[in-house]
């Protein structure tokens, strides 16, 4: 059985990868301005998706596997909160690079991203992602249990679907050589 919060090595191996993607790519994405750089810029989508579909993935290990929330330690519930955390982050933004890469122009961050998303298709549930964004804002700033578990529960029944969805939409176009030159 695969644990929530990587430990030893896998930690290790875990925290680059996450504080390159949370912390170093964005800032390192915004001096993108010359020659091959400029390029790389607008594939940058699929190098988001690589990250998101790795954080869904680890997402859905919990959420698709054999425990169910009441089998869960506190540490374990809490690891599952922050995988939605950041797999939720990296929806948007993948969202928000492809709709760039592909031309459309629109209020950034996570609302506007959502409604182009839609707009465009590559979400067909908009009420659910708008609700999913909402309840990872209330995950910022709620410490009390009772108020995380309904949240939790809609991780498990709702937003892991949505997210893996995307995810299986995104692998398809990052497989079309339409969506992935440069």
């Amino acid at each position: 059985m695969a644990h929530l919060i990587p430990s030893g090595k896998d930690f290790i191996k875990f925290l680059p990868d996450f504080l390159f993607v949370s912390i170093i790519l964005p800032i390192f994405a915004k001096t993108y301005k010359w020659g091959y750089m400029e390029q790389q810029a607008d594939i940058r989508w699929i190098q988001r998706y690589a990250n998101y579909h790795k954080a869904c993935g680890r997402l859905l290990e919990v959420t698709e596997g054999d425990r169910y929330i009441e089998d869960l330690s506190e540490l374990e519930l809490e690891g599952l909160v922050q995988r939605f955390e950041y797999t939720f982050e990296l929806s948007w933004k993948v969202m928000q690079d492809l709709l760039l890469y592909k031309g459309y122009e629109f209020m950034l961050g996570p609302n506007g991203t959502i409604k182009m998303a839609f707009e465009d298709g590559l979400i067909t549930d908009h009420d659910g992602w708008r609700k999913m964004a909402k309840s990872r804002n209330t995950l910022s700033h709620v410490y009390d249990e009772e108020e995380v578990l309904p949240i939790i529960r809609l991780i498990y029944s709702d937003y892991a679907p949505l997210l893996k969805q995307l995810d299986e939409l995104l692998g398809d176009l990052s497989n079309n050589q339409d969506y992935n030159k440069i």
